[in-house]
């Protein structure tokens, strides 16, 4: 159905349709009266009060043909009910005081993110979710155990394949990370010092994963289009599909688009590799978001791999090395090229002489070259950047409609002094809500919101989370389908979603008539066990 049919059943949808048998109790905490109900299953939504008691979800139907009271009732006529949603590939600072609370996650209505993708996960995964739990968080958050940090810890960015001895130091951290509650491994092959690993290590590391029943691999693979020396999109997708395939680990490309204008217009393509290797048996999903926009690292965007492998002090000597300094820069502007030029190079780094210009308008500020404007910059330290117009919404918009993609924000929440960033950390879902819900109907509200929610969950194998359900963790969201909208901009990132009246998390208003209530009510979730 199209958003306006979905308006319409607010009207016309039927109690009769929801269970109305009495709950074990008749009170409970919260009552959420009156709602138009979207389960998160993509079925049609049904008009239902919902029953909160104890953090669960405890009733749907009509509570008061069932005798049911609550402590606390909050009239939502008008409104949707939803689950909570789930980011499926996120950068949320939930570590840092500034970011603890996730609040530009919950104003979208997330109760749910994702973390250690890229590769990044540190394999003390253990340690960092009791930290988690010792100081509250404001969603919930997952991490799964990266490859890139555990190449890292065992051999530096070394160029080259492991020993047999630090093999087996990576597989005894990979098991140390799954052990300690991750939901898989991940990895960023494009970036230093995944890019150095081999399609067999990756195998072999995920067979480790793999022991764990239920274990995901999470790839940001080689090359998504815009790499450099390229090994091309289509190929690049079928090693992280041979990956899950080989080593028995069901598989996610976490932000899956085609990346340059020479990929334009090939939506096809990406749906049905992932088609095709679905037909044959392989556990392989996705998640998106709706910008055009990348984020990433100056490094990663204008430095080859080679030229960074050993550190940050074996990559500035090679800058002082004029032979291969000479092949550095012939590099860097092929890089450039690829991704359309130093104008769409945005540099969103928290340093005040960077934030917010293009790589080409630091150049001219600083006369000098754009490849000794990129050096100048590394030689301080890396610097986070925006890559504009890399993604064609075109193709965003064709793989919306798969069955098997989900939602993500990749988002880094930014410093408070950090005044341009990714709008996507701002605005992700409701964008998507937005453009191919409200005004681009290509899909109805009940599908998308399920790519919010269910499908994350069924995909994660959550057994308590993403629908409405009785005996469910009561991670809700009380939505304004008609002012649920995006904010942030590329000029003015940092404005709030709005629309989300209430959010629960756990149970407890973490939204409250639209207002934070600064509660750290997330858990730390540990990989579900059979």
């Amino acid at each position: 159905m199209q958003f306006k049919t979905c308006l319409a059943l607010l009207c016309c949808a039927l109690l009769s349709a929801c269970d109305t048998s009495p709950p074990d109790h008749d009170e409970a905490d919260i009552l959420i009266s009156g709602g138009l109900v979207f389960d998160g299953s993509g079925d049609a939504p049904v008009l239902a009060d919902v029953a909160i008691s104890d953090g669960h979800i405890v009733f749907i139907g009509d509570a008061g043909a069932a005798g049911l009271h609550a402590a606390q009732t909050v009239d939502v006529s008008g409104r949707w009910v939803t689950p909570g949603f789930i980011d499926m590939h996120s950068h949320a600072e939930l570590d840092l005081d500034y970011g603890r609370d996730a609040a530009p996650y919950l104003r979208q209505g997330i109760t749910t993110v994702v973390l250690g993708a890229d590769g990044d996960g540190e394999p003390d995964i253990d340690a960092q979710l009791s930290a988690w739990e010792q100081q509250g968080i404001g969603v919930n958050g997952l991490l799964y155990v990266g490859h890139g940090a555990v190449r890292s810890a065992v051999m530096g960015r070394a160029a080259r394949e492991p020993t047999a001895d630090e093999a087996q130091a990576m597989k005894l951290l990979v098991r140390q990370g799954m052990e300690g509650g991750a939901f898989g491994l991940s990895t960023g092959l494009f970036y230093v010092p995944g890019t150095f690993a081999s399609t067999e290590e990756v195998i072999e590391l995920a067979q480790v994963a793999a022991e764990f029943p239920g274990a995901i691999y999470d790839t940001h693979d080689r090359d998504l289009g815009a790499a450099y020396q390229s090994v091309g999109y289509d190929a690049s997708v079928l090693e992280g599909i041979r990956i899950g395939e080989e080593s028995g680990t069901r598989v996610i490309f976490s932000h899956y688009n085609l990346q340059g204008a020479h990929n334009y217009g090939r939506g096809d393509v990406a749906a049905q590799l992932i088609n095709d290797a679905r037909e044959r048996g392989v556990d392989v999903w996705a998640a998106h978001h709706p910008y055009t926009a990348t984020q990433s690292s100056l490094r990663s965007y204008t430095i080859p791999a080679w030229a960074a492998a050993g550190g940050d002090d074996a990559m500035l000597e090679r800058f002082d090395d004029a032979e291969q300094n000479e092949k550095i820069v012939r590099s860097t502007y092929d890089m450039l090229e690829i991704r359309g030029g130093a104008e769409k190079i945005l540099l969103v780094d928290e340093r005040p002489d960077l934030n917010g210009k293009t790589l080409a308008q630091y150049a001219l500020e600083n006369e000098v070259a754009v490849h000794e404007a990129v050096q100048k910059i590394l030689r301080v330290g890396n610097a986070k950047v925006m890559n504009l117009d890399l993604y064609d919404h075109d193709n965003t918009r064709r793989l919306a409609t798969e069955p098997w993609m989900m939602t993500c924000t990749d988002g880094r929440t930014p410093r408070p002094d950090q005044p341009i960033a990714h709008p996507r950390t701002f605005g992700a879902f409701p964008m998507k809500f937005r453009l191919f819900v409200q005004e681009e109907e290509v899909l109805d509200a009940a599908t998308a919101i399920r790519s919010f929610s269910g499908l994350a969950a069924d995909f994660l194998r959550l057994p308590d989370r993403g629908y409405v359900r009785e005996g469910y963790v009561a991670d809700l969201a009380v939505i304004d389908p008609v002012r649920y909208r995006d904010l942030a901009t590329y000029a003015d990132p940092q404005l709030q979603a709005q629309g989300v009246e209430q959010l629960f998390v756990g149970g407890r208003f973490a939204i409250r008539d639209e207002q934070l209530t600064g509660e750290l009510a997330g858990a730390a979730l540990r990989r579900p066990t059979p």
